[in-house]
């Protein structure tokens, strides 16, 4: 599904993966829907726990 993206996306690719914008995606992220963290400015958020939230959400 997503095997053409590292283990660790950025915000701009998880936004293309989950084809939302950056303010819903951050709101995602605040409310701890989904699992990430920042290094520094930069959020990295890991493959499978996109995977994961696409499961959760399409109630698989």
């Amino acid at each position: 599904m997503l095997e053409r993206y590292d283990d660790l996306l950025t915000a701009e690719e998880a936004c293309e993966v989950l084809k939302i914008g950056k303010n819903r995606l951050y709101a995602i992220l605040a409310a701890k829907e989904l699992k990430a963290y920042r290094n520094g400015r930069v959020w990295r958020i890991p493959r499978l726990a996109v995977e994961a939230y696409i499961r959760a959400q399409a109630n698989l």
